[in-house]
């Protein structure tokens, strides 16, 4: 399957010198909590409904989360808030994921990054993002979703960079779009880009981002969803 030639070729990625030394340092020295683990310690593919009508996109992969288990958004803060809104909208089978045989499954969704090792600081250099930048084209192609949803800014700005790359816009300008929390934008290839707070503890554990106005996200996406098979003129 195409998706499975992707992932094959990202795990193997070794594009980013500094990454691939850092996601492996992580791995080899380990948190003490989780001692007893055996770290992923490589590039974190997608995950999800491989005929999805969403793609979720974040930026990259934790460093005790994702680049421990393997799977996006899985065994951290940022995954129990992100999974627990996605099972209460009925995108996921349980609100809970804590490891990639945790019997999660994904349903009309799929979730992927910018960058896909994890950066130190949690702040990948513009290059690796550009290094990056094929596989989430790639998934945009392969899996072809009605509706992206960007969390955080981003994610919105490189979602935006692969869509509008090489494409003809209005008067010749970039599309007139600008990145706040629940807004949603009609695109040039017909994609619905809809934007939200990354669900990192920074933004959780602040009420930047309480459970009520993530909930609200989800659910005009559902909607969005919805009004796909209407004609809407005057697209960005």
């Amino acid at each position: 399957m195409p998706l499975e030639s992707l992932n094959t070729e990202l795990l193997a990625c070794r594009k980013c010198p500094r990454l691939v030394a850092w996601r492996e340092e992580v791995a080899r020295v380990k948190r003490r909590a989780y001692r007893d683990w055996e770290y992923w310690g490589k590039p974190v593919p997608g995950f999800g409904d491989p005929r999805a009508r969403v793609l979720a996109v974040g930026l990259a992969p934790g460093a005790h989360g994702s680049n421990r288990t393997g799977r996006m958004f899985t065994g951290d803060a940022s995954g129990e808030f992100l999974y627990a809104a996605l099972f209460r909208a009925g995108f996921a089978s349980q609100p809970e994921s804590h490891h990639r045989d945790d019997g999660l499954t994904l349903k009309d969704i799929y979730i992927s990054a910018v960058c896909r090792c994890v950066p130190p600081g949690n702040k990948p250099s513009p290059q690796e993002i550009i290094n990056c930048q094929p596989y989430l084209a790639q998934e945009i192609e392969i899996i072809r979703p009605r509706v992206l949803v960007a969390l955080g800014h981003v994610a919105f700005e490189r979602v935006l960079r692969v869509i509008y790359d090489g494409k003809p816009t209005s008067n010749g300008r970039p599309a007139p779009v600008t990145f706040a929390h629940g807004a949603a934008y009609q695109l040039i290839t017909g994609h619905w880009l809809l934007c939200s707070y990354h669900p990192s503890r920074q933004n959780t554990q602040t009420g930047r981002l309480t459970p009520k106005i993530f909930d609200e996200v989800w659910s005009n996406t559902r909607g969005l969803l919805d009004a796909t098979h209407q004609q809407i003129s005057n697209p960005l």
